[in-house]
């Protein structure tokens, strides 16, 4: 049934009782105690059992309306999306199954305006184009709008906002975005784009609607820099411009946020001018008449930068860049380092990035170059090496003033975390007087604690908690999450194979998806 261009449905829901439920629903309430500043809270858990460790689920995150866990999956030659809504509680709401009706792929998920959003791309020899299924959190009533893109192209980034939806990616190499407009029901190309090679770095929905493109990309005097593309809530191109690096500088990568009184804070990471590693943090405050200050920090010169190292390399490292600054060379200090956020803290900005190295395993040449089935992903084999994912060494925060003066910085230590995707780690949990620091990394809660430069609590850890405290979990290659919730709580999810002990002695394993409910305070 059509209406105003919309294909309106309903998932088929069922309520899930103690009764009837045939899946495995756990709830408890305990409190791990810590030595400490903090103590981690973990108030209740749910699991589904699963056949392997690979179930395939995932969970999103929908603030105090609760949560999604997602799986798609075949079924009679039909693509569908197994949805099941819980609450803040993690009790089930409702659960059911959305079928895919023109095949494709869901590439993208997120919640806006107590909605869930998923796009999906449907591409084959003759036909190239979008589908946004929107599916209501409390009724589970979903709409389904097609978008046509007029080109084919490599979706990266996907936004919705109450006039239309943003879809960015790249079309052999060159970046670009298309805006479809819910009022009449057309996509276009955002204009003032480029046709050249760049890079799509962020795009940052505005309060009003209106919305940033910001595009890392060579400047008429073939020097890498930040384009920032302004436009209002339908598309339209408002202003462009290009940040001014210094000579012999390359901006690399960028976030953004607009403040209260109108200015515009980039920040991101810089390099030397024909390097894809960067050799620090950029900051940028754009007043709105335009006028530009850069501010450049290297990081050798960050107070804490390399605290993740042992003590004796730190000193060494440390050492070795002042004899540098006394001898009047320059420090060569590279790295490969992610901006995740650049978010308000007590009238100041907090940027998180995290540091990490792909790494190689050297292999027999006579392999040549193929793909093969790796750990979460293809693993390349390529010119007599073999890809073995990312390695993190570490997390650093660095805290601004309003003008982009550096007021201290702080680091955690990451090194143990090997992926196959370039994902954010360390979470934030910001207070007044501290800042809380988190991740999960093989079934235990990492923790530290800071105030400002100070560590008020070094990195600590605890496990993540099961039904009996007898259980085990075993240890696997399963790449658990943990993700921002609400009001201070994170979700932490993924699988786990548990071994327990029947009543007989006699020892039980069972594979579920589990998601805990946490809490560092």
């Amino acid at each position: 049934m059509k209406k105003n261009g919309y294909a309106m449905y309903s998932i088929l829901t069922r309520l899930l009782s103690k009764n009837n439920n045939p899946f495995l629903l756990i709830l408890f309430l305990f409190t791990i105690p810590q030595k400490g500043y903090n103590q981690i809270e973990q108030a209740s858990r749910y699991e589904y059992p699963v056949a392997g460790i690979d179930a395939g689920f995932e969970v999103i995150p929908a603030g105090n309306s609760g949560l999604f866990t997602y799986r798609s999956f075949s079924f009679n030659q039909t693509q569908s999306v197994e949805l099941t809504k819980l609450d803040t509680a993690l009790s089930v709401n409702w659960s059911g199954f959305l079928p895919l009706e023109n095949g494709g792929e869901i590439i993208s998920k997120l919640i806006y305006k107590e909605k869930l959003h998923l796009l999906s791309r449907i591409r084959n020899k003759t036909e190239f184009f979008f589908e946004l299924y929107s599916i209501h959190i409390e009724s589970g009533n979903y709409s389904r709008i097609q978008i046509n893109p007029y080109i084919a192209f490599n979706p990266t980034e996907f936004k919705v906002t109450d006039y239309g939806v943003i879809i960015g990616g790249y079309f052999n190499s060159v970046p670009l975005a298309i805006f479809y407009d819910f009022q009449s029901q057309r996509s276009k190309i955002l204009p003032g784009l480029f046709n050249t090679a760049g890079d799509l770095t962020h795009i940052k929905i505005l309060e009003n609607g209106y919305f940033d493109v910001l595009i890392s990309a060579k400047n008429y005097m073939r020097q890498n820099t930040i384009w920032v593309k302004n436009y209002d809530q339908n598309g339209n191109l408002l202003i462009s411009y290009a940040l001014d690096p210094e000579d012999k500088k390359s901006l690399l990568f960028a976030r953004s946020l607009k403040t209260m009184n109108n200015t515009e804070i980039i920040a991101g990471v810089f390099g030397n001018k024909s390097s894809e590693y960067s050799k620090g943090i950029f900051i940028a405050a754009i007043d709105p008449s335009g006028l530009q200050k850069l501010r450049y920090y290297e990081y050798a010169d960050l107070e804490n930068f390399f605290q993740y190292m042992k003590a004796k390399r730190e000193h060494r490292v440390k050492n070795r860049i002042e004899r540098r600054k006394i001898k009047g060379k320059k420090n060569r200090i590279n790295y490969r380092f992610l901006i995740h956020e650049l978010v308000p803290y007590n009238d100041h900005y907090i940027l998180l990035g995290e540091a990490f190295y792909p790494k190689y395993r050297q292999v027999d040449r006579n392999y040549g170059n193929f793909f093969t089935s790796g750990y979460g992903a293809n693993t390349i084999i390529k010119d007599g090496r073999i890809f073995e994912g990312y390695h993190y060494t570490h997390a650093a925060i660095l805290c601004f003033d309003k003008t982009g003066k550096l007021l201290w910085d702080n680091s955690f230590e990451i090194n143990d975390v090997k992926t196959f995707t370039l994902e954010q780690y360390v979470k934030l949990e910001m207070n007044d007087d501290k800042i809380d620091l988190i991740y999960l990394y093989e079934n235990q809660i990492r923790t530290k604690v800071i105030q400002n430069e100070t560590v008020l609590e070094g990195k600590s850890t605890a496990p993540l908690q099961t039904l009996n405290e007898t259980d085990i979990i075993a240890k696997s290659k399963a790449n658990n999450s943990l993700e921002y919730w609400y009001g201070g709580y994170f979700v932490a999810f993924g699988t786990q194979q548990i071994e327990s002990m029947e009543s007989s002695g006699a020892p039980r394993k069972r594979n579920v998806f589990f998601i805990n409910k946490v809490r560092y305070n």
